[in-house]
């Protein structure tokens, strides 16, 4: 199994290579040519850059089309990297963790846009499944693998309850929940911090050497959020090409991929506010700041 999934990693790191070399122009215009302006669009980087680009760059251009909107996808090499656009108020649209989003508004006043109302999110701590550990205590002095640091429920809420039963360990940061998932199934560390919706994601193989140990409470998931300067007229047409989506099946589809399989508008105020009284900036990891 090992062999499967180093071979898998590398035909995703050559995928990556090739549209990295070419994001530029591959992502140009998606959506409509008659657009007198191209929005960046700015996704968190959970998963390599080739699943990205596959996942969103169809569907932006589906939005695109629908809303006469032009999208620039843009994917940046690590969360850190990605944080910085939308800190220094260069993304037009940002899909962001829930912590992001607070950030997001708290710093530059981005505006909450459209989540998912299907799945809430959750934090997991995994362990191989054959692993007999069974408590978090006994992940004392161990190192244990997160996406990165400021990484909501994969990285922040979980750090911040192991803080809480004052179980020290040593954090290991790998870039992507895929990476995390398959650092812990080749041993590299006893567990690793990821979300119920990417742990989903993966391939029946990966999953089923996985055991979820610890499970956080559950969030309103990631949001689109848009940059201030982001008319409201702009954002209303992206709503509603958005919730059309659920109406055929390519577009279900489009949506699935994405994670937004039932897409509802949101607020910072109703959804995302609550999230400042956990008190998580303690943990935070800001570059550049």
């Amino acid at each position: 199994m090992t062999t499967k999934i180093s071979i898998f990693q590398t035909l995703i790191r050559l995928v990556c290579f090739i549209f990295l070399s070419i994001g530029t122009s591959y992502s140009a215009c998606l959506g409509s040519q008659l657009s007198p302006k191209v929005y960046t669009f700015d996704v968190v980087p959970q998963f390599a850059a080739a699943k990205i680009y596959a996942t969103w760059s169809p569907l932006l251009q589906r939005i695109g089309q629908d809303a006469g909107l032009c999208f620039e996808l843009r994917v940046s090499t690590s969360i850190p990297e990605f944080e910085q656009k939308f800190l220094k108020g260069e993304s037009d649209f940002t899909f962001l963790n829930p912590y992001h989003a607070v950030l997001a508004y708290q710093k530059k006043k981005y505006q909450p846009l459209i989540a998912d109302s299907q799945d809430l999110l959750t934090g997991i701590l995994v362990v191989r499944s054959d692993n007999p550990i069974k408590n978090l205590t006994d992940l004392k002095g161990k190192n244990v693998m997160f996406p990165a640091p400021n990484a909501f429920a994969a990285s922040l809420l979980i750090r911040s309850e192991l803080a809480k039963q004052k179980i020290d360990i040593n954090p290991i940061f790998v870039k992507t929940h895929s990476n995390v998932y398959r650092s812990v199934i080749n041993k590299d560390a006893l567990a690793g911090g990821g979300v119920n919706n990417t742990l989903d994601n993966e391939a029946p193989e990966v999953r089923q050497q996985l055991r979820v140990l610890y499970e956080t409470p559950a969030y309103t998931p990631h949001p689109i959020s848009t940059h201030p300067l982001v008319s409201a007229e702009v954002r209303d047409r992206f709503l509603k090409a958005m919730i059309k989506l659920t109406q055929d099946d390519e577009g279900r589809t489009l949506l699935d991929g994405v994670n937004l399989q039932k897409p509802q508008a949101v607020s910072y105020t109703k959804h995302y506010k609550l999230l400042e009284s956990l008190q998580l900036e303690k943990f935070l990891v800001l570059s550049g700041q």
